[in-house]
């Protein structure tokens, strides 16, 4: 029996950004609108998940121990990506905006990547200097995702939520 590598929060939210980038980059070299939409539902269904985690699980975990102003900012571009989510999972290729969409959720992506991971002081820096315990964190963040895909592959996963946008 091999033993399943564990992997830190930080390690798998990253591994979840390159799985998320893969997937936008053969959304942009589908032919067909049929390969485009089941790109598109996986691309939501993921970016779904990794938020949820993220919003219940990691973001709690640092609050206070990092950049208050990052976590509200990031909370902020989620909520951003939820709205094209959603809008993404109610249409379908043939719409008019449909690839402009995800084109723009794909540079919303991108941007918050950078911030959470690329960027000078950025947020998984800010993160390893803290008494957070990574490694407990990502095993209950590996759970609650593992369960999550459950409910999306069974049931499906509702509309994404968006935290802090006011309603219009």
């Amino acid at each position: 029996m091999v033993a399943e590598k564990k992997q830190d929060a930080i390690q798998l939210l990253t591994q979840d950004h390159r799985e998320v980038e893969a997937l936008f980059e053969k959304f942009e070299k589908a032919g067909s609108d049929g390969t485009k939409e089941k790109l598109a539902r996986q691309i939501c269904t993921e970016l779904k998940i990794h938020t949820m985690i993220e919003e219940e699980i990691f973001y709690p975990a640092l609050r206070g121990k990092v950049e208050d102003d990052d976590l509200d900012e990031a909370l902020v571009e989620h909520d951003g990506a939820k709205v094209l989510v959603n809008d993404i999972e109610a249409g379908e290729p043939s719409d008019q905006f449909y690839d402009a969409k995800v084109k723009v959720l794909q540079e919303e992506i991108e941007h918050h990547v950078k911030e959470e991971e690329r960027q000078q002081g950025n947020l998984f820096s800010q993160a390893r200097k803290t008494d957070v315990d990574l490694e407990a964190l990502g095993e209950q963040m590996a759970a609650r995702k593992a369960e999550l895909q459950r409910k999306a592959e069974t049931e499906g996963l509702p509309p994404a939520q968006p935290a802090t946008l006011s309603e219009a």
